[in-house]
């Protein structure tokens, strides 16, 4: 897939782009297979909450080698419909994976996550540049019930904001003010509801606004993030860094494969 100029002013102004039915079923049914594999693994890199301990979020799908790595995953990430992209709006073709995660968002269980900034936590891991972007993929229907994700358009032109550290859930993150938020949802359009059926897909910028709330649905809602940055502007050394699954160290460009590549992952780990 190659975007066209228009998309990428689109995204330059916007923050993100919208892809509806950017994946088939069989490329979903796949991913999803490879979720519920990985979804069994007790490892740091799968979080649980709630006193069923379901997955909240899942590290590290995209790479060779760890445990919760995935072929199929790892095919996704090097698609043109997703690579491709972002070095378009990121104007580089050296980019490499800061790191991937799957949001696993259970039925009645799943909370939140607060308006956030990307970069909020990524500024923190060393990167000097906010020249980074996130494809998403939606594995199950996305709706406002289920906890979609949403979007504030345009926000990402205000750059990195002062974050506050939020506890509330089992992954703790960086947050936007209360205050900072109310007066960018004054300044910039409405939010949009990141909506559609299993594979739909959305590119975004790293300092673009965004949050979900709770699944209040009978459904668990799933989504793969694939986090981009640019080779130059790989994170320089700071005090405990954070863990590799979430603060990559493999800086080797992504190289772009073909467009049947889960497919082909699929059928190999069903052989």
């Amino acid at each position: 897939m190659e975007l066209t100029p228009e998309q990428v002013k689109q995204f330059d102004r916007d923050g993100f782009l919208l892809f509806p039915n950017l994946f088939s079923g069989e490329e979903v049914d796949i991913l999803r297979q490879e979720t519920d594999r990985i979804s069994q693994i007790r490892s740091e890199m799968v979080v649980r909450e709630g006193e069923t301990e379901a997955v909240k979020i899942m590290f590290r799908l995209h790479e060779t080698d760890g445990e919760t790595a995935s072929p199929a995953f790892r095919a996704a990430a090097h698609t043109p419909r997703i690579l491709r992209a972002a070095q378009q709006c990121l104007h580089d073709d050296d980019v490499y994976m800061h790191h991937s995660k799957l949001n696993m968002k259970a039925a009645i269980e799943g909370s939140a996550w607060m308006w956030h900034q990307d970069f909020h936590a990524w500024h923190l891991d060393g990167i000097a540049e906010p020249n980074m972007a996130t494809m998403t993929v939606v594995l199950t229907e996305a709706t406002p019930l289920n906890g979609c994700m949403y979007v504030l358009p345009g926000s990402h032109r205000e750059g990195r904001s002062d974050p506050r550290r939020d506890e509330s859930t089992a992954y703790k993150l960086w947050v936007a003010k209360t205050p900072d938020m109310k007066e960018y949802m004054k300044k910039y359009p409405e939010p949009v509801p990141i909506v559609g059926g299993a594979g739909t897909a959305a590119l975004f910028h790293c300092n673009l606004l965004h949050a979900s709330g709770h699944n209040l649905s009978a459904e668990d809602r799933w989504q793969i993030f694939f986090c981009f940055n640019q080779c130059k502007n790989r994170p320089a050394n700071v005090e405990n860094p954070r863990p590799d699954y979430v603060r990559s160290r493999n800086w080797t460009p992504l190289t772009v494969s073909a467009e049947d590549g889960i497919v082909t992952a699929g059928r190999e780990l069903a052989a």
